[in-house]
């Protein structure tokens, strides 16, 4: 499935790019900030995305000591749930807001949430105050994360775009699967509530970076926020992804909570569409949807996503079960994965600053990742592990190459009004792909 969605998406993608010219109304004055301000605000924003990113992860190894000392075993699983899935749907709100009042505020704000909901969550007594603790992190995340790229687009003149998002999309590849054995460490030689408070110094640094050297003009635009846009798109998200996690695992994909579930995520859904048909300043522009390159964008960055979510939490199955790999050696077959994602993102952003184009790249990686999954299906019981790790970089090597490219791709072909919902869009439908592919492969 993963193989066909890749190959849909990459068609439709590359037949949406003619050109690799950015769209004049996208351009900005990057002049007000000079080419050191530019790296050290970047620096900060690198810091963010990092400590946003990676507790997206670190909390699974850890869970096992964490219900040992709470409780909560019967609900173990929504200490990351929480996380993940507020992380997820306050994504398009906040690149939304951020288009209209301004990004700095939403992106110091989420970073002094971060740190604050990190010492609620070190410091928690009962499981339920740590599973409150960390759904007030995911709203954090979700408004770092978005924000931390498309403030690139602020700071950074168009054909300069690509080297930070290359750079960013590295670090985002560091994070996700750093994360677990990260976790895992400070768990065995400290303690689980140091995964969470060791975001404080990180969290300090990265404000300190933002407030020292972040000064840009902020262009409010006067408008009234659409209230029930916005609770019409996060309710109906919230639903729909809740059944697609709990589908297959807590409850059969048929059965009255997963179906309900469902049905009033999609009636929130389409109750939201018609009402952003009537707003004066909607939460997703309807018209964003007839550019072809936001379109196509959005659909393949949610196939790379499920790729590459899919891979990270399934490929080690795999090591163990079929290859007869033991659990500790199961988790470095990720090793090869994460330096392909890590190497062909930063090469590929520098690439993209020299030469100013990003469709060939756009063209090679879906094609690399497809690849990378039929070759994975031929393994078998005789194979070695070098074959699984040259597929496994493989397939890094072709998100690496595509994943970030199709955020500049966006950021070059919408107005800068919207830059910041296209941005978030663009993000929430990976967050999207990394739920559905890992519900959909373990099913």
């Amino acid at each position: 499935m993963t193989d066909t969605g890749t190959r849909a998406a990459q068609r439709s993608a590359a037949a949406s790019v003619s050109h690799d010219v950015p769209n004049p109304e996208t351009a900005v004055d990057g002049g007000s900030l000079s080419p050191r301000q530019v790296r050290l605000v970047f620096a900060g924003l690198m810091l963010g995305m990092l400590v946003a990113a990676i507790n997206l992860t670190t909390v699974a190894p850890a869970l096992p000591r964490i219900v040992a000392e709470l409780g909560g075993m019967e609900h173990y699983s929504w200490v990351a749930l929480g996380a993940s899935l507020t992380s997820a749907v306050v994504v398009p709100a906040v690149g939304k807001l951020g288009d209209m009042f301004g990004r700095k505020p939403f992106y110091v704000g989420g970073l002094i949430l971060l740190m604050a909901a990190s010492v609620l969550s070190g410091t928690a007594q009962t499981f339920w105050w740590l599973v409150g603790a960390r759904v007030v992190q995911g709203v954090a995340m979700g408004m770092l994360v978005p924000l931390s790229q498309t403030i690139i687009g602020d700071i950074a003149a168009p054909r300069e775009r690509g080297k930070y998002q290359g750079l960013m999309g590295m670090a985002f590849g560091v994070a996700s699967v750093s994360g677990p054995p990260l976790g895992g460490w400070i768990t065995e030689q400290f303690s689980w509530r140091w995964i969470f408070l060791m975001n404080l110094p990180v969290g300090l640094v990265a404000l300190w970076f933002i407030l020292r050297y972040m000064h840009l003009p902020v262009r409010k635009r006067a408008a009234r926020i659409d209230y029930v846009g916005f609770a019409t798109l996060t309710l109906g998200l919230l639903a729909v992804l809740l059944a697609t996690t709990w589908g297959g695992t807590e409850y059969p994909w048929d059965s009255a909570p997963v179906v309900g579930l469902y049905a009033v995520g999609t009636l929130l859904l389409a109750a939201f569409i018609l009402t952003q048909r009537r707003s004066p300043e909607p939460v997703i522009p309807l018209y964003l949807w007839k550019n072809p390159v936001f379109a196509s964008s959005s659909l393949a960055s949610m196939a790379l996503a499920m790729a590459m979510f899919g891979a990270i939490y399934y490929v080690p199955m795999f090591a163990q079960g079929v290859m007869g790999l033991g659990v500790a050696s199961s988790g470095f077959v990720l090793i090869p994965f994460d330096l392909g994602i890590i190497l062909v993102s930063a090469a590929n952003g520098f690439l993209i600053a020299r030469t100013g184009r990003y469709k060939p790249q756009m063209l090679l990686g879906l094609p690399l990742v497809a690849l990378g999954f039929l070759s994975l299906t031929q393994l078998g019981l005789e194979d070695t592990l070098p074959a699984l790790l040259l597929r496994m970089v493989l397939i890094g090597a072709g998100i690496g190459s595509s994943m970030q490219t199709y955020t500049l791709a966006v950021q070059n072909a919408v107005p800068y009004r919207d830059m910041g919902v296209a941005t978030g869009t663009v993000q929430f439908a990976r967050n999207v792909g990394s739920t559905v592919g890992v519900a959909l492969m373990g099913t």
